[in-house]
């Protein structure tokens, strides 16, 4: 069974649940609807005793490049409050993927900016390409971090290395995401596809009762704060995203130059 939307295809085969970012040509910036094509995805899907597993990936070259801006581009700057849809959109989806019932797998095959990065912390595996990388850039336009990865990455890295990597908006290796425990196995590019499909055979073919019983106890353990950072990151988000400072950032991201603050 397979559903297609412009922005997100869907598919469900052989226990798994495949949901891929389909916006290749932007490196998979993400819309709002696109992140909502994702939650209902996994509502849709949540209460499927067919499904062992779920896998998120991103066609072309990326896993996804973070909130797609020349898309939302006419919202920034303009009369009256924030739009608040995309941060919206993007908290359902994180949401979502940490409640899923079953293991999530999230495959960066390619870069994993912005939201990107929250989407693929969310899952319960986190696995990458050697070329990969993760990137906080939301600094870089004037913003904080969203989706949940205030909470996603300090969880995972401590506070340190989380602040490190939020504020200074530097790449992070594949290769120093895992030695940093971000996330939880590298595969080389040339066998990348095979490796993610052995992964998620073994999910197929394991205790399911059982992963779903550890996931939901380990997430419970380790990331009592998604919610509230959720609330946290919103509250913040909005403030920023009708700052003089966010103007200039996209401004200069959509004319590829350097931006520059506090004017």
């Amino acid at each position: 069974m397979s559903t297609d939307t412009p922005e997100v295809l869907v598919d469900l085969a052989d226990g798994i649940l495949r949901i891929s970012l389909n916006r290749p040509k932007s490196m998979n910036a993400v819309t709002t609807e696109a992140l909502d094509a994702v939650a209902d995805a996994l509502d849709k899907h949540a209460d499927d005793r067919s499904v062992q597993a779920v896998l998120l990936t991103g066609t072309g070259k990326a896993f996804c490049t973070g909130a797609d801006l020349a898309a939302s581009k006419d919202k920034i700057g303009g009369p009256g409050p924030a739009d608040a849809s995309t941060i919206d959109a993007a908290n359902r989806a994180a949401a979502a993927l940490r409640a899923f019932p079953r293991p999530v797998v999230a495959a960066v095959n390619g870069p994993a900016a912005g939201v990107g990065v929250s989407l693929a912390l969310a899952a319960d595996l986190t696995v990458a390409t050697e070329s990969s990388y993760l990137l906080l850039a939301f600094t870089r336009i004037g913003l904080m971090p969203d989706g949940g990865a205030t909470a996603l990455v300090a969880a995972s890295i401590g506070r340190a290395r989380a602040l490190k990597m939020a504020l200074l908006a530097e790449r992070l290796p594949a290769a120093d995401a895992l030695d940093a425990g971000l996330i939880a196995e590298v595969y080389p590019d040339a066998t990348f596809a095979a490796d993610v499909e052995a992964l998620l055979q073994r999910f197929v073919h394991g205790p399911s009762e059982a992963f779903a019983a550890t996931k939901s106890a380990i997430n419970d353990a380790t990331l009592g704060q998604l919610d509230p950072a959720f609330e946290r990151e919103r509250a913040g988000q909005l403030d920023l995203l009708v700052s003089p400072d966010f103007i200039e950032g996209v401004d200069a991201f959509l004319a590829k130059r350097p931006a520059v603050f506090g004017r």
